[in-house]
């Protein structure tokens, strides 16, 4: 399967809330990556596992993980997959300084 394909697997769990099968399928994606798209990988994995805690009510887990995905997506271009990571990192960022759960969109940029 293409590493798009995979990507977008991912991206319909997350959709639907499935957080740690997102974190899986991406998990695939970031073993064979190298470069930033590996970092832009890793970024998502956190942030799956991040929601994952706070749905789980861990919310230093959840702030954990989202804190260290706002540094990696942090350090890609916005628009890797056509995800507006400028965005992501905003709502993550809310979710850290607020500490309290939000639902997390995915913007396209296309």
């Amino acid at each position: 399967m293409s590493q798009r394909k995979l990507f977008e697997e991912g991206l319909t769990f997350f959709e639907s809330a499935r957080f740690f099968e997102a974190h899986e399928v991406w998990e695939d994606l970031w073993r064979v990556s190298e470069g930033l798209p590996k970092l832009f990988y890793q970024g998502m994995i956190q942030v799956a596992v991040g929601l994952h805690h706070q749905d789980r009510n861990n919310p230093v887990g959840a702030r954990g993980q989202l804190r260290k995905a706002i540094r990696n997506l942090s350090k890609v271009p916005s628009g890797m997959h056509d995800v507006n990571t400028d965005d992501l990192i905003l709502q993550l960022q809310r979710i850290v300084d607020q500490d309290r759960p939000e639902t997390v969109r995915i913007v396209r940029l296309k």
